[in-house]
Formats: structure tokens, C-alpha cells, sequence
């Protein structure tokens, strides 16, 4: 997955277009978007797998209010309980969760994508091996 953005900004047509046209005007490419707007804003989650800096500064020319965030991805068992008591582990351990996605189903299994602040502590909560830019950063 590439750098996940979250991003906050007006709820009106052709918002997103625009911000889509402003990175794609510094030769960025949005690898994955997910969007959810409630009255006067929308929240999106914006992966870019290149130019964070020019992803940030795009973002901070638009005014719009964003932080950069960690994801990882967990497969755990698909029943009406799961998700609720992963969510239980990471708060107990003051792992803030920014947003989530279910990104696959089947053979009794979900997995789930999960932004998160605190990547290193997410992983070792859930049980995942340390990724490769944890483990580079630890040495």
C-alpha cells in the first residue's frame, strides 16, 4: 500500500475532482481513495505510492487539514464479534484508529485495512511480523 493521507475538506460537488486534478498537476497518481461525507465535510482516505511531498504540499495550497497515518492490514476471523474485539486489543493498548476498510471476504475470514497512529505498537497488538520500514527504522 502507498502513504495514507486523511484528509478533510468541504462536502460539495467536484471537491474531490479538483483535488485530483491538483496532484495530478504535480504528477501524482492516487493509488486508493475511500470517501465519506456527513453535512458540510467529507473525510477521505488518499494512498499515493510516490511524491509525499508533493501529495503534502498539494494539500496544505487547498487549505484542507490532513495528517499522514499508518495502515495495516489483518485477516482475522469473519463473524459478528471479531472486528469489535480486535478494536478492544488496539484501544487497551492506546492505539488511536484513524478509519478501516474491509478489503476482502471468504472461507470464513475478512481482512481488514486499519489506520492507525502508532504503527509498531498495532502490529505487535495484532500478532504481525514488524514491517520493513519498522524494521529498518529500528536499526
Amino acid at each position: 500500500m502507498g502513504q495514507p493521507f486523511l484528509v478533510q475538506m468541504p462536502n460539495r460537488p467536484g471537491e474531490l475532482a479538483h483535488l485530483a486534478r491538483a496532484l495530478c498537476a504535480r504528477g501524482v497518481g492516487i493509488d486508493r481513495i475511500q470517501s465519506t461525507g456527513a453535512g458540510d465535510m467529507v473525510s477521505a482516505r488518499i494512498e499515493t505510492s510516490c511524491c509525499e511531498d508533493d501529495t503534502r504540499d498539494v494539500l496544505r495550497s487547498m487549505g484542507y487539514s490532513f495528517v499522514m497515518v499508518s495502515a495495516v492490514v489483518v485477516q482475522i476471523d469473519d463473524t459478528p464479534c471479531a472486528f469489535g474485539d480486535i478494536s478492544d486489543q488496539l484501544a487497551a493498548a492506546g492505539v488511536y484508529v484513524h478509519d478501516y476498510a474491509v478489503v476482502d471476504r471468504g472461507n470464513g475470514k475478512a481482512t481488514w485495512s486499519i489506520t492507525v497512529d502508532n504503527e509498531g505498537l498495532a502490529r505487535g497488538v495484532l500478532g504481525l511480523p514488524e514491517s520493513a520500514d519498522l524494521a529498518g527504522a529500528a536499526s
